[in-house]
């Protein structure tokens, strides 16, 4: 079975609101002393992402990629 990928794009406030959403959940699971590998992943990909320059013409829109 082939995995899929999803690809976001996101600004930085929304950006901002999924890492403090993973953050509070991965605490919440320390305190009731749960296993956070697969938050702690998945916290790290998003903090690791890359950015998507995105290039702004008089007349048109220019996407880098």
């Amino acid at each position: 079975m082939k995995d899929i990928i999803k690809i976001l794009e996101l600004d930085k406030y929304e950006l901002g609101i999924i890492i403090n959403a993973l953050n509070e959940f991965r605490n919440k699971l320390i305190q009731e002393q749960r296993e956070t590998d697969v938050v702690d992943e998945v916290l790290l990909k998003t903090l690791d992402a890359p950015e998507k320059k995105r290039y702004f013409h008089k007349d048109r829109f220019i996407d880098d990629r």
